[in-house]
């Protein structure tokens, strides 16, 4: 079998085995993912080893090395959070709450996919993205056009930031303990521990992050955690006892509940 390449498309009989691979593994969207897969094998061995890591079970943006998200093509490595596309509406939240953000912060950034997404829509910006996991920090700065540090929360962030940001998206872990063990084990197998477990109740990031954030927010600036329909009061009550003025937004589409917390 010659090459794979742009000039040299895989035969139809190709696509049929690959697709047929990934269906019997248990791929709901198999032919789609065939279609990725396909496009990034470079030869008939790469292909063969690709297909061979999916159908074990590694999640599909780490088999292809990428994520798409709000239109853009994020690097993902192996043990670094993949970014879901319900979290593009923390994103569009974000920038309707501040249209003319200049200072912006990814905390718990894994990949940088919402610093790199805020970043594409504002233009030229000052951002700031961190996350505590070395791995995340690496993947983070192929990803993001701004500085990334490694640290627990806002201990990794310069000091003069506080009092000047505009945006302060915090995609925080919010699964709660007892219930990792039933996440897809896409997840729980091959994502980090620390960017899925949010404490018994799933919210102990969630409280830090609304604590300290008005010592870093500008007045008008918002803070933005992504949550669950069932934890989404008690998030609520975090950030107003920080002070906050805070709002839930939903989207029914894409699952996501985002709690919206300005400083007044």
């Amino acid at each position: 079998m010659p090459p794979l390449s742009p000039s040299s498309p895989p035969s139809p009989s190709v696509r049929d085995s690959v697709v047929a691979a990934l269906r019997a593994a248990g791929c709901v969207f198999a032919e789609d993912e065939a279609e990725l897969i396909l496009a990034t094998a470079r030869t008939p061995e790469e292909l063969a080893a690709l297909v061979d890591r999916r159908v074990a079970g590694l999640p599909l943006e780490l088999v292809v090395g990428w994520a798409e998200f709000r239109g853009l093509r994020i690097a993902v490595e192996p043990g670094v959070f993949v970014p879901r596309r319900r979290t593009e509406f923390l994103v569009e939240q974000a920038l309707a709450q501040v249209p003319d953000a200049s200072v912006v912060v990814d905390l718990c950034c894994g990949s940088g996919a919402v610093g790199a997404a805020l970043v594409s829509a504002l233009g030229p910006v000052e951002l700031h993205a961190a996350d505590l996991d070395p791995a995340a920090v690496r993947c983070a700065r192929r990803n993001v056009d701004g500085e990334v540090h490694q640290g627990d929360l806002f201990t990794a962030l310069p000091d003069d930031l506080r009092g000047r940001v505009d945006i302060l998206a915090a995609n925080v872990p919010y699964v709660p303990t007892g219930e990792v063990g039933l996440l897809p084990a896409e997840a729980r197998d091959h994502e980090p521990l620390t960017a899925l477990d949010g404490g018994t109740d799933g919210l102990d990031v969630l409280r830090r992050v609304a604590a300290e954030a008005p010592r870093w927010l500008r007045r008008g600036g918002c803070v933005l955690v992504e949550t669950s329909e069932r934890q989404a009061a008690a998030a609520l009550e975090a950030f107003a006892a920080s002070g906050l003025t805070s709002r839930l937004a939903v989207s029914e589409e894409q699952y996501a509940n985002v709690v919206v917390g300005v400083r007044e």
